[in-house]
C-alpha cells in the first residue's frame, strides 16, 4: 500500500500545517465532483499559482476570478457552480467559525464535525468523507465512516483494517479497478479477485 501515494502527498500538501488542511478542504472539495481526479488536481495547482488558497484570497478574487481559474484547469463542467459555492464556503467559515481548525476545536465528536462541515451549502457527504479521511491521525475528531469504494478493494486485497488505509484504496478503485488496468496496479500481485471493474 506504500506504493499508493494519497491524493494531499501528491499535492504537496503537509496536512500537519493548519495552511494546508485548507488547501486540502479546498481539493477536497473539487475531487467531491464527477470530475477526473486529474482535472481536479490540475485545477487546483491552478488555484495554488493564482494564490488563491485561503478563504480571504477566494473572497478577495471574487466569483468572475474563480471561474477564470477553474476554466483554466479544465474544470468547465461545474465552474459556476463551483465558484458560487467556493465563496460561500469562505464567508460563512470566517463569519460562523474563523477557520477549519475552529470547527475542529467547536465539534463535540466525530460525528459532529462530520454535521459542521456538512452544513456548508456545497458540501456533502462525499466531500466530508475525501477531507476527514486523510485527516484521521491529525485531528482526533477526523474518524469518517469508510467508503464503500474502500470496502470493495479491502475485499480483494484482504485488508483488514480499512480505516489505516482507506484513502489508497480509495484511489485503486478509482485509478485502476473502475478503469479497467489491473495490469498497472500497484498491488495487483496480492489482489484475490484479479477482476476489473468493480
Amino acid at each position: 500500500m506504500k506504493k499508493v501515494k494519497i491524493y494531499s502527498e501528491e499535492l504537496n500538501l503537509d496536512l500537519r500545517k493548519p495552511e494546508d488542511r485548507f488547501k486540502w478542504f479546498l481539493a477536497s472539495i473539487l475531487f467531491a465532483k464527477r470530475i477526473s481526479a486529474e482535472i481536479a488536481k490540475k485545477t487546483f495547482r491552478r488555484f495554488e499559482e493564482e494564490g488563491l488558497v485561503a478563504p480571504q484570497a477566494i473572497l478577495k478574487a471574487g466569483w468572475d476570478k474563480l471561474v477564470q481559474v477553474l476554466d483554466s484547469g479544465g474544470y468547465v463542467r461545474y465552474d459556476f457552480s463551483t465558484a458560487s459555492n467556493l465563496i460561500n464556503i469562505s464567508k460563512n467559515l470566517l463569519e460562523k467559525f474563523g477557520s477549519l481548525e475552529e470547527i475542529h476545536e467547536k465539534a463535540e465528536s466525530p460525528k459532529n464535525l462530520e454535521e459542521l462541515l456538512l452544513q456548508f451549502k456545497g458540501i456533502g457527504p462525499v466531500c466530508v468523507n475525501i477531507f476527514l479521511r486523510e485527516l484521521r491521525g491529525i485531528w482526533r475528531k477526523a474518524n469518517p465512516k469508510p467508503s464503500k469504494l474502500a470496502f470493495e478493494v479491502a475485499e480483494k486485497l484482504g485488508v483488514k483494517k480499512v480505516e489505516e488505509v482507506e484513502s489508497q484504496l480509495v484511489r485503486i478503485n478509482l485509478e485502476y479497478c473502475k478503469k479497467g488496468r489491473c495490469n498497472f496496479c500497484p498491488v495487483h500481485k496480492i489482489c484475490r479477485k484479479k477482476i476489473c471493474r468493480i
